[in-house]
């Protein structure tokens, strides 16, 4: 827009038979610089400014001392505000990077296929600009088989962030060394007790669900605490699977009322649809919810463009989200070639 101004300028004083009162419009162009240029141009097209101001020819009203003082101030404080700018847009470059990082250590992108297994997840946090919230998934290969775990923690955005990061460092930790799913939700359930401990008058508590894959990947084992099961899509139908749910994580009734899971069989080609409060209770202007058993049964594709699609289908439902939307689909994979 600087330059653009410039030309104009100048082109419309060189084109005119009569001198034209049009110099003021010059003023404008340092501050304009400031938006898009750093110091050096901004500080050039200032002098542009001047020397335009100064040349007989442009006739632009023939400027005075005040004028010209008043054009080289602005032309020099835009120069000090640029650098001031140009500085700060570089550190909140930086800054920008090191939390993008630090956010995908917590929650690094999900792999094609875990053993197995092959994943497809989605994830959108309610808050702006952020990649992790108050929604988590993980699929992690372990000594017992493949492990995976989809959750809702209390709340949403940065400040759910630290939970979101406790409750997946157990998870991962689980894996290794916990004999089943109901074990390892009861691990997590531990590990917010204790975090909870830690806080006075917290109410820190989260919902789950945990599955493991079996030998072969032809039966998996469901557990859910405190959110429904996961969606079987198979020969183009979506049936919720009936599957426990028992209390919320953190709550502290792991001991008194253990986790129960169901086991369910798979066959080739089926698929397993999981998704957070985002959308199942995602509302249009109406007020009705989100119809997922009935959208997503008509929607063909792999496993990325699955997610893919419903998450289209779901914005243009429900435009104005309000929570974070999770999706994570799992399936068996076929033997890898040897």
């Amino acid at each position: 827009m600087p330059v653009v101004l410039l030309a104009g300028v100048c082109v419309a004083a060189l084109v005119s038979p009569d001198p034209l009162d049009i110099g003021f419009l010059l003023g404008a162009i340092p501050p304009l610089a400031v938006l898009s240029y750093g110091p050096l141009a901004t500080a050039v097209l200032g002098g542009l400014v001047v020397v335009v101001l100064n040349v007989p020819a442009l006739r632009l009203n023939n400027p005075g001392n005040t004028d010209l003082l008043t054009v080289v101030f602005v032309a020099a404080l835009s120069v000090l505000v640029s650098f001031v700018r140009s500085r700060r847009d570089a550190q909140l470059v930086t800054e920008r990077a090191v939390a993008e990082a630090a956010q995908r250590a917590v929650a690094p992108p999900l792999p094609e296929r875990v053993a197995g297994v092959r994943c497809a997840g989605l994830y959108r946090a309610a808050q702006s600009g952020t990649l992790v919230g108050g929604d988590f998934f993980d699929v992690r290969e372990g000594p017992c088989g493949v492990r995976a775990v989809m959750g809702d923690v209390q709340g949403h955005g940065l400040s759910a962030v630290a939970t979101v990061a406790s409750l997946l460092g157990a998870f991962r930790e689980a894996v290794l060394d916990r004999p089943d799913p109901e074990s390892v939700a009861a691990r997590l359930d531990r590990r917010l007790v204790v975090d909870s401990a830690a806080v006075r008058h917290s109410e820190l508590f989260a919902t789950a669900v945990v599955l493991e894959f079996g030998a072969g990947s032809t039966a998996v084992r469901i557990v859910a605490c405190g959110q429904t099961g996961p969606v079987l899509l198979r020969d183009g139908r979506a049936v919720e699977l009936d599957v426990p749910v028992g209390t919320p994580l953190g709550i502290g009734l792991s001991d008194a009322s253990p986790p129960t899971g169901v086991s369910v069989s798979l066959r080739p080609g089926d698929r397993l649809f999981l998704a957070s409060d985002g959308v199942w209770e995602a509302r249009n202007a109406d007020g009705a919810f989100y119809p997922l058993l009935d959208r997503i049964a008509g929607f063909a594709g792999d496993l990325p463009e699955l997610v893919e699609r419903v998450w289209a289908d779901l914005v243009r439902f429900a435009p104005d989200l309000q929570d974070d939307v999770t999706m994570l689909v799992l399936a068996p994979a076929p033997p890898e070639p040897r």
